[in-house]
Parts: structure tokens; sequence; C-alpha cells
């Protein structure tokens, strides 16, 4: 079999494995389509996830039908204004054994597992969320001067309150760069809102099922970077990217006027998984220009930023994003 023969076989297999976890996840995270897309595609990237959302929408439910459904080790921490980075990442305690010899043994904190849970990851001290920056980042903590591996997959999906000001800590834009994809939770319409209300209010509900392995997310993983993208998707994304920072040549005036800083080169390395992510989500076996410009929100939205005065006119970075995503379709359009 030829490997374009064996990567098409592959990928068809995997989209039947994604139509399988998509129906165990929304057994017990009704509706919602593309939050449980947005989410599902950065685990297939390897990536993290930044879920935002009021209180009571199902971001921790569906955090915890993820870790089932994907068959990953997960654990959960509480973000508190108190939480020190020994919480997380685990601390050296000084240990007697029977013959009165002292040595000291490293414990494990709750981020060795394979899918960590930071809820409310705003509420801890600047201090404590940088623990999580060498681990979102390499994979790895260092602890008492030694390097100590993280589960293999590792990825955090963390929650937000988008209201709640008092007693947060906004997270530093160097962590924001971290997550691959920035998940808005909305309000559930009033058929899917019905549909909860049944589903959850009884005396039983369904649950959900393993669907992959750890080493079969792994391997789908490595099959997403294999697929083919075109130069049309990449000239999109360098488009895309490129138009958002205000000192580049392809900005139009309301960029520059708007705009305090924008995305880096990880936000096109970003798109170019995530579109990927989208194809095969969608039974496509290639990623196309319509791809990039349905990602840029979930992608570019927590990596740029307003400057004063657009925030003082009560611009918006989705207005900005949508509208400046339409121009450069026309113009792509038009050529």
């Amino acid at each position: 079999m030829s490997d374009h023969a064996d990567l098409v076989a592959g990928i068809e297999a995997l989209e039947d494995k994604l139509a399988q976890a998509r129906s165990s996840i929304t057994r017990r995270f009704i509706g919602q389509e593309r939050v449980v897309d947005l989410t599902l595609s950065a685990l297939l990237c390897g990536g993290h996830g930044l879920l935002i959302g009021l209180p009571g929408l199902g971001k921790t439910r569906l955090v915890e039908t993820l870790s089932t459904v994907m068959g990953l080790h997960g654990n959960r921490v509480q973000f508190t204004p108190d939480l020190m980075p020994a919480d997380i990442l685990g601390s050296e305690v000084l240990e007697t054994d029977a013959d009165g010899r002292r040595a000291f043994r490293f414990v494990e904190g709750p981020i060795f597992c394979q899918l960590l849970m930071a809820d409310e990851i705003n509420r801890a001290s600047p201090r404590t969320q940088s623990a999580l920056l060498q681990a979102m980042q390499e994979r790895r903590v260092t602890v008492a001067g030694k390097d100590r591996p993280l589960g293999k997959p590792f990825h955090v999906l963390a929650t937000q309150n988008p209201i709640e000001q008092e007693g947060t800590y906004p997270l530093p834009e160097a962590q924001l760069d971290r997550f691959l994809v920035q998940i808005d939770v909305q309000y559930p319409d009033r058929a899917t809102e019905r549909d909860i209300l049944l589903a959850t209010t009884g005396v039983a509900e369904d649950e959900a099922h393993q669907v992959f392995t750890d080493t079969e997310l792994l391997a789908a993983q490595t099959l997403l970077r294999r697929m083919p993208v075109g130069d049309a998707v990449v000239e999109a994304i360098l488009d895309l990217v490129r138009a958002f920072r205000p000192e580049d040549d392809s900005a139009d005036d309301r960029v520059r006027q708007t705009v305090a800083w924008g995305p880096g080169p990880r936000a096109a390395q970003a798109l170019m998984l995530t579109v990927r992510a989208r194809a095969l989500l969608q039974g496509r076996l290639a990623p196309s220009v319509e791809d990039v410009f349905a990602m840029a929100r979930p992608v570019l939205t927590h990596r740029m930023a307003l400057n004063f005065a657009a925030r003082a006119r009560g611009d918006t970075l989705t207005g900005l994003i949508e509208d400046t995503a339409a121009r450069i379709t026309r113009i792509e359009a038009a050529a």
C-alpha cells in the first residue's frame, strides 16, 4: 500500500473513531456542537484549550467527559488565591526509613497526569499561574533542580468566568499564547436546554464510554500532522495573521488604529494545526481556505489586544476579526 493510500485509510478510520467519540460526549454534554468540536480539535492537535463561560454551562462536565472518552488520566485543580505552585507541581518531603536514615522523596502534584483541568485559572496569583508555563510548553516541570516529564499526551483545559473580576488575576499574554484555542461557551438554545433538563434531572443519567486510548490519541496527533495542506490554505493563514499586525504592510487603517499588538508566528502554527482538525471532524481529507476563516476567532482572539482608544469606543476583537476575515475573503475571491 502506498504512503498516500495508507494516509487516506488512516484518516478515514480516525474519522469513524471521532464520530464515536462525539456521540459518547454528547450523551453527557448535550448540544453545543461547536464547543465539543473545538475541544476535540485542541486534543487532536496536541494543544491546550481555554474554556470561557458563565458558571453552570457545563464546562467542568465537558472536561470530565473528555477524560473518559479519550482514555486519559485526568486531574482537577480548583484555582484559588491561596493556591501555591507546590500544590500543582508537587514537592520534596523528608522521610525517615526503618533504619533511621533520612532522605528526600518527591511527591508528585496533580499536574502529573494526561488531562489537567485548571478550574477558574484566573483566580490564582501570577506566581501560581506561572507554574503552568513550562508544563504547557515543554511537557515537563523542574522541581528541586531536576527535570520531571509529564504524562504523554499532556493537555491543559482551563476554565474562566468572563464577567467576574473581583479576586482574579488576568492571565499574562505569554500564558494566553500557550493555549491553542479559546473556546467561548454560550447559553444553550431553548430546545437544547429542554433536552438538558430532561436528561439530567431524573434518577439516572446517560454515561459516556471510552472510545480512544492514550496511545491511539498520540497516533491520531501524528496522523493529523501528516495531512496535506494546500498552498492556498497556507497563503490564507499568512494573509490572516499578518493582517492583524499594526506594523505590517498588509494591515488596513482600521487595524492600525485599533490593535495594540497582533498575533505572532505561534498563531499561524495554531491555524495550520486546527484547520486540519476541523477538516478531520467534518470528514474531509484536507483543509480548505474556509477552515482558516472558521478557526480565526478561537485561535486569534486571545493572541491580540485592542488599544485604549478602541476599548473606549466599544470596539471588540470578535467584530474586528470577523470583519477583517471577510475583507480578506473578498480580496482572495476577486483575485
